[in-house]
């Protein structure tokens, strides 16, 4: 399964970003092993609008199947749920401490927003 978790930069050894419509790259792994596929550019980060659902829509065309995020807005909660993408919450220090939590099941499911609209909105 592939997982994309929110970052501030590209690879395992990111800090892990709490936004999810604004973090500036996803980095893409593995779910089981936490190899590292690929980390790409949040392509809606600089977005004046939208971003949360446009950041869905880029993951899905990915294939992602599940995100860890620290918030996610209504919007970008609705534009994952169609989309089929599983919604975790509780990214903390690095991509990698990320998933190794992840993995050890430590993460919650969120099904529904977790912020107001335009919440990362800086």
């Amino acid at each position: 399964m592939k997982l994309a978790i929110c970052a501030q930069g590209e690879g395992l050894e990111a800090p892990a970003d709490q936004r999810f419509g604004r973090c500036p790259y996803f980095v893409i792994v593995e779910a089981e092993t936490g190899e590292l596929l690929k980390s790409i550019s949040n392509s809606a980060m600089a977005a004046t609008g939208g971003a949360g659902p446009q950041s869905a829509r880029q993951l899905s065309q990915e294939g992602i199947e599940a995100v860890v995020v620290g918030h996610v807005g209504p919007n970008a909660a609705a534009a994952l749920k169609a989309a089929g993408i599983t919604v975790y919450g509780g990214v903390t220090g690095t991509v990698k401490q990320t998933w190794q939590q992840f993995h050890e099941g430590q993460l919650p499911v969120l099904d529904e927003a977790t912020v107001d609209s335009h919440h990362g909105i800086s």
